[in-house]
């Protein structure tokens, strides 16, 4: 029949159309997703790799004589069989990472839309993945964490083959043998075993959840340090395991009540706040590690050892008078630590006090305006007045409130009196003391207020032993390190500590050196210090004491060894009347029992045991120990006998100062000087 409108095709109704155009682009759209996934698919890996496991490079840590202090790194366990896990432990992968994975084939598009729509409305947010267990598996298999289309898109293919080759139990298998739980554990055996201490086949419901929880960021939902955001992902991880039918609610409040306790074996290695410090350092001496390293340290474990229990006994002790933490580093003369303890409990706190707290020095910091006033031409024996003194408006007091008239430099000193220190730096200036403070070490930022010559100054312990380290060693410089050679597994070295003695910086020139000696000696022979005193061995130092008792010093030396403690509170709340004399001096002498005998000891090279106190009634009695109050201890405890100390060297090699000009003794009021009574304040 003809067309009634008059030849051509006939028209296709709406319907039809629609039909054809439809088909037509579907068949483009197959051709042209064929083209992009042939494309894609071209450099895809090679997923014979399957069952190769991946691993970062472990880093051994080794003490000063081959001891293995830690293992950094990935550790891999034999793989769990998915049978001998309880349900619970897959199903809580499942209900968090993702709840439709017995239903997909590979990936989710619901939960991909769902995703790129939240994070395009929250750009500069944290980013939503969307990926399925399939996918992440993929990803951990056989791509790297790149943000790309193209990753996504060779994601997506490998997902579908993984489905296509595997039932999704193999790959739930796969995936919880293969997947980061942090801390360099690789599958759930590894990570149960770190974490747990346990094998995966005995993993509690609690303990199951808390490995799932750190799918979403190995390293900031990590067990171990970060169990407080750890703990809050555990319940989101129980209460979705409730939604999905997992558990029921009865199960999840009893997990709730038991409480998980994640294994305290890394807390209890020795020197895991010593390996923490190096384990940046080292990145930065060799890069990113390629393979297996070892790293050989300048620590001695059982000098460590007797560091960590002088600190934990010491806090334990004077806990009822409020401390909290506690802090010890200690060198030899020529920068290496030897021990290094951050905290009292590693396993609570990874926290480091010796290195990245900055508490007030106090009396600490006078060693300081006394080896200024020392380098300016005054001697230990210059007689000088503790009296009243106001400077620019402040008046600094005196701990025991009183004033002991005319004494000695030595005796100042010894007996941490505040005006005498102010009275000293500010006729040296501060300026002057925050150049001697900087030039032995001190790194952190220094105000030349008055009350600066008091401590009134926040450093760390690092940088307070390497400044003491001077008077130990003979005057020089000498930087604390802990990282002595790198090497491969295979034995190449790659970093070599280059330390030469000749090419030492002097910091503490003749005389100035054996006179901050002697009085340093003083301090616990007679004076704030008495209670570091071992007797047989040569020994200086000086105590610390903040306001309001925040914060608590003792640093102290021998010949070529020098120790830094210190103690507080982390919230920085005071404590009961404790003492640069007391917590911190007993914790020193502890710990320094246990070390001596290790160490080759030598008298400190400079400076006399006993000093000529013909012409200082007080320190007459100090020697003698007769009852004066301690100047900064509230126990006003009488000054124990001196212990007898080994003979001093000769002077160290080095140049020697020129005879420096000596300034009048500081004026003396007219007559006898009084003791006047003052609110007690401490030792700043």
């Amino acid at each position: 029949m003809a067309n009634p409108t008059g030849g051509g095709a006939p028209r296709r109704s709406f319907l039809g159309a629609s039909l054809y155009w439809s088909v037509v682009l579907g068949v483009w759209g197959l051709i042209l997703l064929a083209g992009l996934l042939l494309i894609f698919a071209r450099d895809l890996p090679d997923t014979s790799q399957l069952y190769n496991v991946h691993r970062q490079p472990s880093i051994t840590y080794l003490d000063r004589s081959g001891s293995v202090i830690a293992v950094r790194g990935s550790q891999v366990s034999p793989p769990a069989d998915l049978d001998s896990l309880p349900p619970y432990v897959p199903a809580a992968f499942v209900a968090i990472e993702d709840r439709q994975f017995y239903h997909h084939l590979g990936f989710n598009p619901w939960g991909m839309i769902r995703s790129e729509a939240y994070n395009l409305s929250h750009r500069g947010g944290t980013l939503r993945g969307g990926s399925t267990i399939t996918q992440q598996l993929a990803r951990n298999l056989f791509l790297t964490s790149a943000q790309t289309y193209r990753r996504k898109i060779q994601e997506l293919i490998l997902a579908v083959w993984l489905e296509t080759h595997f039932s999704k139990k193999q790959i739930l298998a796969l995936y919880l043998n293969r997947v980061d739980f942090g801390g360099g554990a690789y599958g759930i055996e590894a990570a149960s075993q770190r974490y747990f201490n346990k094998p995966a086949a005995q993993l509690t419901l609690g303990e199951a959840a808390l490995l799932a929880a750190t799918m979403k960021g190995p390293s900031r939902y990590n067990p171990a340090s970060n169990s407080d955001r750890a703990a809050r992902r555990a319940t989101v991880v129980l209460n979705a395991m409730v939604e999905t039918g997992a558990i029921t609610p009865e199960e999840r409040d009893q997990a709730f009540a038991q409480p998980v306790r994640v294994s305290a074996a890394l807390a209890d290695q020795r020197g895991q706040f010593f390996v923490d410090m190096l384990d940046t350092q080292v990145r930065s001496l060799v890069g990113e590690p390629t393979e297996d390293l070892v790293v050989e340290t300048t620590l001695d474990l059982p000098i460590q050892a007797a560091a960590e229990q002088a600190v934990r006994a010491g806090v334990a002790a004077h806990v009822g008078e409020n401390v909290g933490q506690g802090a010890l580093v200690a060198v030899d003369g020529q920068g290496r630590i030897r021990a290094y303890v951050g905290g009292t409990d590693y396993g609570k706190s990874q926290f480091d006090r010796v290195s990245q707290a900055r508490r007030q020095a106090g009396s600490s910091w006078k060693p300081f305006v006394y080896l200024t006033a020392m380098e300016a031409g005054h001697t230990p024996q210059e007689q000088i007045v503790d009296a009243p003194i106001t400077i620019n408006g402040w008046t600094p007091r005196n701990y025991t409130g009183r004033y002991l008239g005319q004494i000695t430099l030595e005796t100042a000193l010894a007996q941490s009196i505040n005006t005498v220190a102010a009275r000293l730096a500010d006729e040296v200036s501060t300026q002057r003391v925050k150049e001697t403070a900087q030039r032995l070490g001190i790194i952190s930022p220094i105000q030349t207020n008055p009350s600066m010559a008091l401590g009134a100054v926040d450093v760390s312990p690092i940088e307070m032993v390497e400044a003491y380290n001077a008077f130990s060693n003979g005057g020089f410089r000498a930087p604390p390190y802990g990282v002595d050679r790198i090497r491969t597994a295979a034995g190449r070295v790659l970093y070599q500590h280059a330390t030469s003695i000749d090419a030492r910086q002097a910091v503490i020139g003749q005389p100035a050196l054996p006179e901050m000696d002697q009085m340093l000696r003083q301090v616990i022979a007679a004076g704030t210090g008495a209670r570091a005193r071992i007797p047989g061995y040569d020994l200086a130092g000086k105590t610390g004491t903040t306001s309001d008792y925040k914060d608590a010093w003792f640093i102290g030396f021998t010949g070529g060894f020098t120790a830094a403690v210190w103690v507080g509170r982390d919230d920085s709340t005071p404590m009961r009347k404790v003492t640069g004399g007391g917590a911190p001096a007993e914790i020193w002498r502890n710990f320094m029992v246990a070390a001596l005998p290790r160490l080759q000891t030598q008298p400190i090279p400079g400076g006399m045991v006993s000093p000529d106190a013909d012409n200082d009634p007080l320190a007459k009695l100090l020697t003698t120990g007769q009852p004066i109050p301690d100047a900064e201890s509230p126990t006003g405890m009488d000054p124990p006998e001196p212990a007898e100390s080994p003979a001093a060297p000769a002077e160290p090699s080095q140049p020697q100062a020129p005879d420096k000009p000596r300034p009048p003794l500081l004026e003396t009021p007219p007559g006898e000087a009084p003791t006047v009574e003052a609110p007690t304040q401490p030792n700043f």
